[in-house]
């Protein structure tokens, strides 16, 4: 069980809050839908079972941030997630992507979770391992002698005491050998101590590692499986190795994967990814609104999108898909559609998809303060992205009150008289406002860059007119 599903409602708002401005209402309904899920954990099995998710259905223009709450929330609860583009998807008959593809997709991306996971746990074991044969690769061991060499080689030998020296020399062996033995260890000691200390990462190593070719696979298609065809016999061979020369810190990065890889038991991953996908999996379908039918008649594309949206039906209401790692389950997984609704409405999807996302939730469009707010306060706010690509160049680039208000302004301003795009209208404002800056750099004769209003005004009055605005701006 993860933190966050252990954290109340209110909790992952806020935790939200960081990186999403506004749209308190979707964040509400998204908290309430993952603190459920760990409700549910606790029910009786009987129960348990009969609980199944509540969908949830986002309503806004783009740019609002309805693919940013589902990813955050994904992202946060460290649980499988992925978003589809619903559009993307055509009826069965016609040339298009199956349905059932979202939830192989899904199964795909809780493998790389689960792994990951697993992964991690054993890097602190591969790590020893890994740092052995580092060593081994710049001291090699002494091998023993072979067994029978330079001892009795005749019947005779006993009788013309042949023994006696024979053993004499055996005896001179084993000595010298144990006296390479101690000095070999001696050696590798202080390369240890120096591979701790990282005086040796630039060294030049010989090592062997997995030999992986390329092969190709043969797709079976809509039943998701697929067989690599170079690997049909490969489980009946041993794994090929082939020899590398690297530098040190570049060896121990293929040596870890390699050896944790070796530890993990991927039957066992799989297990628990396919486990992880049914229960915690989150699906996002973006522009769902692009299948709904506009009109009572239908024909053509309208009979093809009303297509899509009955294929889509039994995957929502829950149902069994075949994936190359066997069956999966999608009655528990969570679905939130979204889409701009701006031509179709929310009643022109089949009243049984209709009722399979019974939270609704309209995203309120952005204004000014809320373009202000979206510079300035998030952790990986616009503003702070571009300060600190700016410093890499070792110019420090400072923006006043009045130039993000400006900012923000225009932003709102362009929304209003154009398209509306949302918070994605800001990207184009700063490329725009940073263009030269950017162009010009590095300069040795600036060091420190400060932006105000005045120079927003500047940059843009020669470029723009208020009725021809959207020529500049996206």
């Amino acid at each position: 069980m993860t933190t966050l599903y252990q954290m109340t409602p209110k909790e992952i708002v806020e935790a939200l809050d960081k990186y999403i401005i506004g749209q308190s209402s979707a964040k509400k309904s998204v908290a309430v839908a993952l603190r459920n899920r760990y409700r549910r954990n606790l029910l009786p099995d009987e129960m348990r079972e009969e609980v199944t998710p509540k969908n949830i259905l986002m309503i806004g223009s783009t740019g609002v941030g309805k693919t940013e709450i589902a990813r955050r929330l994904a992202k946060l609860a460290d649980a499988p997630f992925i978003k589809v583009e619903a559009s993307k998807y055509s009826q069965v008959g016609y040339v298009g992507k199956d349905v059932d593809s979202m939830v192989r997709d899904l199964v795909d991306a809780s493998i790389r979770i689960m792994k990951q996971k697993r992964l991690q746990e054993k890097y602190s074991i591969a790590d020893e391992i890994v740092d052995e044969k580092i060593i081994e690769a710049i001291i090699p061991g002494k091998k023993k002698p072979a067994q029978g060499t330079g001892g009795v080689r005749g019947p005779f030998d006993f009788i013309l005491g042949g023994g006696y020296q024979a053993n004499q020399q055996k005896t001179e062996q084993k000595e010298e050998h144990t006296t390479e033995q101690s000095d070999v260890e001696l050696a590798r000691e202080q390369v240890r101590q120096q591979l701790k200390d990282g005086l040796l990462e630039e060294q030049y190593i010989e090592i062997e590692v997995n030999d992986n070719p390329q092969t190709n696979s043969l797709d079976l298609g809509n039943e998701g499986m697929s067989i690599s065809l170079g690997s049909i016999f490969g489980d009946m061979m041993p794994q090929k190795k082939k020899k590398k020369k690297m530098r040190v810190k570049d060896a121990r990065k293929i040596l870890r994967e390699q050896e944790a890889q070796n530890l993990i038991d991927m039957e066992q991953v799989t297990a628990e990814a396919l486990e992880n996908a049914e229960q915690n999996g989150i699906i996002f379908i973006d522009e769902i609104d692009k299948i709904a039918s506009t009109n009572s008649y239908h024909s053509g594309a309208d009979v093809s999108r009303e297509g899509v949206q009955r294929d889509i039906l039994p995957i929502v209401e829950g149902t069994v898909v075949n994936t190359k790692y066997g069956p999966v389950k999608t009655d528990h997984m969570l679905f939130i559609g979204a889409g701009a609704f701006h031509i179709s409405k929310p009643t022109d999807l089949i009243p049984e998809l209709q009722g399979r996302f019974p939270i609704r939730v309209e995203l309120e469009n952005l204004t000014k303060e809320d373009f202000i707010q979206i510079l300035t306060i998030p952790e990986n706010a616009l503003l702070k992205q571009h300060k600190m690509l700016l410093e890499t160049e070792g110019v420090e680039v400072t923006f006043t009150d009045d130039a993000v208000e400006e900012i923000a302004t225009m932003a709102h301003l362009m929304n209003e008289q154009s398209e509306n795009i949302g918070a994605r209208r800001l990207h184009t404002a700063m490329e725009k406002l940073l263009e030269d800056i950017s162009f010009n750099l590095p300069d040795d004769t600036k060091k420190e860059i400060i932006i105000d209003s005045a120079f927003v005004k500047e940059k843009f009055a020669n470029r723009m007119k208020e009725e021809d605005v959207q020529r500049f701006i996206l």
